[in-house]
């Protein structure tokens, strides 16, 4: 009997002999596909079988690659929006600023302009610092004093008109008096007919009255009362008020007549102080210094005499020649 052994004991070529043909046909066919191209369709054929198992293979990749993108992502874009949010925020605290700047710098051209226009010899230009402290008294305090040339009895202005009086100065501030305060008394003409009265303060909600007026004075609503410089502390022709009501009664002799600031007492931040004095200050010094040559002509005549004759050597001299 022929003996066979199992077909898992059966050997085929040797392993040299195979790696000897699976070298020569990778050859062969490197050479083939290289030359004639022969290969292309196989290898299209293979790759399109193998895409989807491609395509499937890298789900995964491409899944973690996605929610990376993802989270990247969102917190690049909250990052973002903080910071734009921030920047809006800055923004329109600038464009605040910005636009208070504006309204400030309007203002101080209209009272720069209200200042030129005025015949003062000068004007200093202030900002308010806080109000004083007495609570039933209108006044606020200023940020220029002695120092910058701020004396009592100095007007302070807006770019609108009146608006109070300096009462008490120190060295870097001062106090102003408000036209609505109960001390301010305000020399006033009618600038529709020119009518002359006094304007007092210290009535409830900042309004002002006109005192002592006759029952048929001619006043009516919405008269501009401006300063009649009668007083000689106002210049003349700034505006104070306007009259908001007329109140007559036959059985008193003076009418009641009430008047609105035209400044804005409560509302402004800069003012102008007006140096109406400062011209009569300087010019009593000159007739004090020249005053003493007649009084005393015998000093001053020995002075005077080379003075005065000087001249009329040197022309006496400039005719000789």
């Amino acid at each position: 009997m022929e003996y066979t052994p199992p077909p898992l004991f059966k050997q085929g070529p040797s392993a040299r002999v195979r790696l000897a043909f699976f070298v020569a046909l990778s050859v062969g066919l490197l050479f083939l596909d290289s030359r004639f191209a022969a290969m292309e369709v196989v290898r299209k054929g293979v790759g399109t079988v193998l895409y989807p198992l491609q395509k499937i293979a890298s789900l995964p990749i491409e899944w973690s690659q996605a929610g990376f993108d993802y989270l990247s992502t969102l917190d690049t874009l909250q990052s973002e929006n903080k910071t734009l949010i921030l920047e809006q925020l800055q923004d329109k605290q600038r464009l605040h600023e910005l636009e208070t700047l504006r309204q400030e710098n309007e203002k101080l051209r209209k009272l720069m302009n209200v200042g030129n226009t005025l015949k003062v010899k000068r004007s200093i230009l202030s900002e308010i610092v806080s109000d004083a402290r007495d609570p039933f008294s209108r006044k606020i305090i200023i940020g220029k004093g002695l120092i910058q040339g701020v004396k009592e009895g100095m007007p302070v202005i807006d770019e609108l008109g009146l608006l109070g009086q300096v009462t008490r100065t120190f060295p870097s501030r001062a106090e102003v008096s408000l036209i609505t305060d109960k001390e301010q008394i305000i020399p006033v003409e009618n600038l529709r007919n020119g009518i002359r009265s006094v304007a007092y303060g210290g009535l409830d909600g900042g309004l002002i009255e006109l005192r002592f007026m006759a029952a048929n004075a001619d006043i009516e609503n919405n008269d501009l009362l401006v300063t009649s410089g009668l007083d000689g502390v106002y210049p003349r022709g700034i505006p104070v008020a306007r009259v908001i009501r007329v109140e007559r009664n036959s059985r008193y002799a003076f009418a009641s007549i009430f008047c609105e600031p035209i400044a804005g007492v409560e509302r402004h931040r800069f003012v102008l102080v007006l140096d109406t004095f400062r011209e009569n200050v300087t010019a009593e010094p000159a007739p004090a210094a020249s005053a003493p040559t007649p009084n005393a002509p015998i000093p001053n005549d020995n002075a005077a005499t080379p003075a005065t004759t000087a001249p009329v050597n040197n022309t006496e001299a400039g005719n000789g020649n």
